[in-house]
């Protein structure tokens, strides 16, 4: 899976539908609740993941996530993995946020990963965290667009879309990320000449 792929993944799973349920949540996962920023966050501060809100993932979970994500954007020539730069974290403490659309979230990414190792189990009588590359990407070929997914793996796509989307959306925010895409907005400069010709002729501006 290149990275180029993974970026129009990004854009077609931004309308992923929500995943159904595939398995229950946990009573404690169920329960899990915390407090927003309220109506006056201090947002110049920098805080750890868990500083605000209980983190969600445990940690055979987080190796699944950890995984996963590697799959979708691994380390490549010009930039290290998706986990290799936080974006476990990220999608952690998205799902871990409580409001509406990150709770939505939770269920679909816990459930979504006991299904993931449900189907390695199956499969191959192995957690997929154990699972060999050929293994994974057979797994992950299965569920990768839900439209043309069989009827047993469309909900379980959805939920792939979903997280390929998370997964994306917080690498190429990264600054390695951006890097990747190069990406060149958001740059201090100390002058700026204008557009560049070849740019003004294409628009027809010059």
């Amino acid at each position: 899976m290149d990275r180029r792929t993974t970026i129009k993944w990004m854009i077609a799973a931004a309308s992923a539908v929500p995943l159904g349920r595939l398995v229950p949540l946990s009573a404690e996962e169920s329960a899990r609740t915390a407090k927003p920023y309220g109506s006056d966050p201090k947002i110049l501060e920098v805080y750890k993941p868990g500083e605000l809100w209980p983190l969600t993932f445990t940690k055979p979970q987080r190796e699944i996530a950890t995984l996963l994500c590697d799959t979708i954007i691994p380390a490549d020539e010009t930039s290290p993995s998706a986990s290799a730069v936080g974006v476990v974290d990220f999608i952690d403490e998205w799902i871990s946020a409580p409001y509406p659309d990150q709770r939505t979230d939770r269920e679909i990414v816990v459930e979504g990963l006991a299904w993931i190792d449900a189907e390695a189990n199956r499969r191959f009588s192995r957690p997929f965290v154990a699972l060999a590359a050929a293994e994974i990407a057979a797994i992950c070929d299965d569920v990768a667009w839900v439209e043309t997914a069989k009827a047993d793996f469309v909900e379980p796509a959805k939920f792939f879309a979903r997280y390929r989307d998370l997964t994306a959306g917080g690498f190429y925010t990264t600054p390695v990320g951006r890097n990747d895409l190069r990406y060149v907005g958001n740059v201090p400069l100390a002058s700026f000449d204008g557009p560049p010709l070849e740019v003004l002729k294409k628009a027809g501006l010059a």
